[in-house]
């Protein structure tokens, strides 16, 4: 599995040239989730995934947006609406999607931690 994670000015960078002007950019829409006092977002990661072979009809890239808690993590039903409004708040933004899926997306990912994810679907 190859990943990268991407620096604040090169994230912009990618950014503008993977998202259309007249889409949002997708630092802008994901810290704007939250209030300050509850998750903050920290960036995103693009992974490869090597173990699905290139001439197989998914893509191999999803995209892991990732938030850290101001405080300890919340209970599992509070953790489970967070992600549940982080997955429709991206999934609202036509341009983001079609962008992110021209890109060679075909999931996205949120993460609080380093060990746990959540597919948005």
């Amino acid at each position: 599995m190859i990943t990268q994670r991407f620096s604040r000015p090169a994230l912009a960078a990618l950014l503008v040239l993977a998202v259309p002007a007249h889409g949002e950019n997708l630092d802008v829409l994901m810290s704007q989730v939250f209030p300050q006092d509850q998750a903050t977002y920290i960036g995103y990661e693009s992974v490869e995934r090597e173990d699905i072979p290139t001439s197989a009809t998914v893509e191999r890239k999803y995209l892991i947006v990732d938030f850290r808690f101001a405080r300890s993590e919340p209970p599992v039903d509070q953790l489970q609406a967070s992600v549940h409004k982080i997955c429709t708040t991206l999934l609202r933004d036509r341009e983001l999607i079609r962008s992110l899926t021209e890109s060679g997306y075909d999931m996205v990912s949120v993460a609080f931690d380093r060990q746990t994810q959540f597919d948005c679907l």
